[in-house]
């Protein structure tokens, strides 16, 4: 399931230095606009420590993350929706993200120029906004011209659904607010999911802050709250110069040692992977044998049979039932055949709804 986080952001502003903290793909870090011209991809494993608790019960041959992929794209500029600078480059790659991963500079760095002159986290997010907000517009004004016609004569049911959610769009826009902030009913997405709007997209902001404001933030982060408070957005404060430190340290010991003294449980890294999971509405499910053990990433609310066919289309094509255990009562009782002898496993047919940390065996018929 290879959905995607993009990090998006004004040039320098810590975007790849934060990709290189998440990723082995390493993104060229300099001092100046663009030196991340290609997007680059990195699978991210995602830390999760029910994973290691299974593996420490079962003590299986191998063990399998779950993971999560982020591209790091190009640094934005005014203009972009006009084709400044690599705009048009850059809206491209954002289209074809899941999620947004938003870095604001919220540190002060005189070695470090800011494309703009000074910084000011909330004016980058309005530039960033805007332009993506003019490209949406140009896209959903595009489309109205397409399907007015037909649904102002009264023939085409669908056509006036449709012309209804653009003009809801377009007025949203016009008015420098984004695609997300529209309320749209479940019934009426099928209508308009081939619009791909720019800032439809779910969004974290990921405030980059110095090292002495880690654990606590600034001012800067503070600005932000007030800036995206009606926007049902995530802020993560992280320090990615910190970040990249702890990365570059061997042992798992001497990066706690580290997070200890700057006052942190665990690194921002970690946190950020998990927030961007779920920002992309995902959740873990696991399948736990001498073999192996492993995470397997599913859309929050599918049933049974869709969980199935993340591991094989078979699964999902003959699903017959699943046999599931809940994590907390694996853990509890300490193997497959304790929960079974405890009635502790369940069951469940097609209709069942996977919930989070399910521990999952499939049965199917091809």
């Amino acid at each position: 399931m290879a959905l995607q986080c993009g990090i998006v952001g004004l040039p320098n502003v810590g975007k790849s230095t934060l990709f290189n903290c998440l990723s082995n793909a390493k993104a060229q870090a300099a001092n100046f606009p663009f030196c991340t011209i290609e997007p680059n991809v990195g699978v991210i494993t995602v830390p999760d420590e029910r994973l290691t608790k299974l593996a420490e019960l079962v003590n299986p041959r191998q063990i399998v993350p779950t993971t999560v992929e982020i591209v790091d794209i190009a640094g934005l500029v005014k203009g972009a929706s006009k084709g400044e600078g690599l705009g048009n480059k850059f809206l491209a790659n954002i289209r074809e993200t899941d999620a947004i991963l938003h870095v604001l500079r919220c540190f002060e760095n005189e070695n470090i120029t800011h494309v703009d002159g000074s910084i000011n986290p909330v004016r980058d997010k309005e530039i960033i906004d805007t332009e993506l907000q003019l490209k949406d517009l140009e896209t959903v004004e595009s489309r109205i011209n397409k399907v007015q016609k037909q649904a102002q004569t009264g023939g085409d049911k669908q056509a006036k659904i449709v012309y209804d959610i653009l003009v809801r769009y377009r007025e949203a826009l016009m008015q420098g607010k984004s695609a997300r902030t529209v309320e749209i009913d479940k019934a009426e997405r099928p209508f308009i999911k081939d619009l791909f709007l720019l800032t439809d997209k779910p969004v974290m902001y990921i405030c980059n802050v110095d090292e002495a404001s880690a654990a606590t933030g600034n001012a800067y982060v503070e600005a932000v709250r007030e800036a995206v408070k009606d926007e049902n957005a995530e802020i993560l404060v992280v320090a990615a110069a910190t970040e990249a430190d702890i990365a570059e340290l061997e042992t798992w010991e001497e990066r706690q040692e580290y997070l200890e003294a700057a006052g942190l449980e665990e690194s921002g890294v970690a946190r950020l992977i998990r927030s961007a999971y779920k920002l992309l509405n995902l959740q873990t499910y696991f399948t736990a044998g001498v073999q192996e053990v492993r995470a397997w990433t599913f859309h929050q609310g599918w049933k049974a049979p869709q969980c199935a066919g993340v591991i094989h289309t078979d699964f999902e094509k003959g699903f017959i039932r699943a046999e599931v255990i809940k994590y907390d009562d694996f853990v509890a009782l300490g193997s497959e055949a304790a929960c079974k002898e405890a009635g502790k496993m369940a069951v469940e047919g097609k209709e069942y709804v996977v919930q989070d940390g399910d521990i999952m065996h499939f049965r199917f018929n091809v």
